[in-house]
């Protein structure tokens, strides 16, 4: 990708070196879930011995140091009750040793369970409603299967750090996981040797300078925060402080002495200042003005992640600083609620990819290509959901997929925005992350489509059904002719899918006609039902029509075909017609341009609907069941068939 930026060669050649290395690039982007994922194959996304508390605070005590696999110290945890309760559980490997629960002053009974939970058994019961806390101590070795807790070396220099996605949080520190409940407020204290410096969520409070050559640095976050986003990355780091935003807020950075020497690196940093302009513009304020944005680079090989206040990197391209930061809104502020739900993160911040292509990266004739590009990935095979079905869960490459979560769930969004309009959908993006119900909490895809209902009028419920839980993607044949007067054009669309899951894609399409005389006229045929026929006014002489001319939806080998005996084989311009034949839900009329009367008769004589015909307007026949009818208006009767 870094080569992308230099490269000055045709848009051929530019097409060739993008698809070979865009997608390969983003599998890097992908390790990190991947990583931990896969060794957590049947674990939940709501453990139910924890869902009687709301988890509200939490204070991590502990000493670390990147020269020993280790951690030791104390959780204190704040937490209320939603029932009666005589006991409660928390989330921890059994790598780690519990040595002590205190409760107001007392020892509770306790067991390290084989689940990797600690079971806190209470003297009494616990009333609902009422704030309690109580402090675990633990220590010795993290858990290494999910490699969320790691030690290692950076350019000979000793390095640790966390990697949560999407189970590792208990791998090294007593926590709820669940996705539905956040921990509303997190203080991190560590204790290390003073030589090294300490990167993690929130604001720096402070630090302090112990005996014995020791260091204790202070985090506080006071935004809600899922487990899987706690982070801390320990080195030799040196910190870039500076401003982003308009008006500006902090931009905190903790890299390696060699990243802060290399100018490219340091330069693309920077430019999370225009990035985070841009986001802020479209998608709304940042979700953690009060605190920070900034980065804290470790030791996973071509990782990142979108840790909350500060995304965890070893690299530094643009396309991936734009991604992460996406996450902040999508993925950190609201977050996905199950993992089959994984697109509602991944495929936003890959939409944020787009935005920055779109609007700083590239030009347009460049940014098309990559759209290109993204389409014809995504096409490549005829199956697969963006959404994750929970018999699809136990598969790594499935929830983590950069073909359905990632890129098709950004193109799913984009595709949205041209059904809306941009500025239609990006206030309903903004709207969806700032609901009372869904801002710092989790959202499933049905929460998506209820807050689009509420922003926008429109119901994508059948939208959704093809494109996020349905598998594949339309091809079109569309054929068209112009009347000789070269006052209209005619159209008749077809459409195949690539996937039985789906039996028809209902897409407003993307048409533009180009005139014999340089004209260009933009068209948009809303396609609900196959052959479908259409009439639009052109004034020019045609010389071609063009399909999805700026991709803005997924399609793949469709064409576009010059077809003169439409005219007069299977729509007749000048008389009368009723179309689609069948239909789906709307009949069209042409021939009769007044208002005026009709009914409907099934096959057996028997009257089943009557209206008003408007001219230009359809006729709804949803009400109506599959089946044979006569279509009655003025002296005409015509045989259809309802699907």
């Amino acid at each position: 990708m870094r080569k992308l930026y230099l490269l000055v060669l045709t848009i051929f050649a530019f097409h060739q070196y993008y698809s070979q290395n865009e997608n390969i690039e983003r599998k890097g982007l992908i390790t990190k879930e991947m990583k931990s994922f896969a060794n957590k194959m049947t674990t939940y996304n709501i453990n139910p011995n924890t869902l009687n508390y709301d988890l509200q605070y939490q204070r991590m005590d502990v000493s670390l140091d990147p020269a020993v696999y280790n951690i030791s110290g104390s959780v204190t945890s704040h937490f209320k009750p939603n029932q009666s309760m005589s006991s409660i559980y928390f989330d921890l490997a059994n790598t780690l040793t519990v040595s002590q629960v205190q409760y107001h002053g007392t020892d509770l009974v306790f067991q390290q369970l084989s689940t990797k939970e600690v079971k806190i058994d209470f003297p009494a019961s616990l009333p609902a409603n009422v704030l309690d806390s109580l402090t675990i101590h633990y220590s010795g070795p993290p858990a290494t299967n999910n490699n969320a807790f790691s030690t290692g070396s950076q350019n000979g220099n000793l390095i640790l750090a966390t990697l949560n996605e999407p189970y590792g949080a208990q791998d090294w520190f007593p926590t709820k996981q669940s996705m539905n409940d956040k921990i509303d407020r997190f203080d991190f204290k560590i204790t290390t040797p003073d030589q090294y410096n300490v990167a993690a969520n929130g604001k720096l409070m402070s630090e302090t300078l112990l005996p014995n050559s020791k260091k204790l640095t202070f985090w506080r976050t006071a935004y809600p925060m899922a487990a899987y986003l706690v982070a801390l990355s320990i080195t030799n780091f040196v910190k870039v402080n500076s401003t982003v935003g308009n008006p500006p807020f902090p931009f905190v950075n903790y890299v390696y002495p060699t990243t802060y020497s290399n100018t490219t690196a340091m330069a693309n940093i920077n430019w999370t200042d225009d990035v985070m302009q841009l986001f802020e513009t479209y998608f709304g304020t940042y979700p953690f003005r009060n605190e920070k944005y900034g980065h804290m680079e470790f030791h996973y090989n071509g990782a990142c992640m979108e840790h909350q206040t500060m995304s965890s990197m070893s690299g530094w391209d643009k396309y991936v600083i734009a991604h992460e930061l996406a996450h902040q809104w999508f993925g950190d502020k609201v977050t996905c609620g199950a993992w089959n739900d994984i697109w509602l993160n991944e495929g936003f911040a890959t939409f944020g990819e787009h935005l920055a292509h779109e609007k700083l990266l590239m030009s347009h004739s460049q940014f098309m290509t990559y759209l290109a590009n993204q389409k014809d990935y995504i096409t490549q095979v005829p199956s697969g959901s963006t959404y994750v079905s929970d018999a699809n869960l136990g598969n790594v490459g499935t929830v983590f997929s950069g073909r359905f979560s990632y890129a098709k769930g950004a193109y799913i969004l984009r595709m949205i925005k041209w059904i809306l309009g941009e500025n239609t959908f990006y206030q309903a993006i903004k709207d969806y992350h700032s609901r009372p119900n869904l801002a710092y909490n989790y959202a499933k895809t049905p929460d998506l489509l209820a807050s689009l209902l509420q922003s926008t009028g429109k119901d994508f419920t059948e939208f959704f059904n093809d494109w996020v839980y349905g598998e594949g993607y339309p091809t079109y044949d569309i054929r068209w002719t112009q009347s000789a007067a070269n006052q209209s054009l005619t159209f008749k669309v077809s459409q195949t899918q690539s996937s039985p899951t789906v039996s028809f894609f209902e897409m407003p399409l993307p048409i533009k006609v180009n005139g014999t005389g340089g004209q260009v006229a933009y068209l948009t045929l809303n396609n609900t039902v196959n052959n479908q026929y259409f009439t639009e006014a052109v004034s020019f002489p045609v010389a071609s029509v063009e399909f999805n001319y700026e991709y803005q939806m997924l399609e793949r080998n469709s064409t576009v075909t010059k077809d003169t005996t439409l005219s007069t084989v299977n729509v007749n311009l000048e008389g009368f017609a009723l179309y689609p034949n069948p239909a789906k839900s709307e009949l069209y009329l042409r021939g009769i341009n007044k208002v005026t009367d009709y009914t409907i008769y099934f096959i057996d004589g028997k009257l089943v609907q009557k209206g008003i015909y408007q001219p230009e307007k359809p006729i709804d026949i949803q009400k109506l069941i599959p089946g044979t009818y006569i279509f009655k208006i003025e002296d005409k009767n015509i045989k259809f068939i309802k699907k």
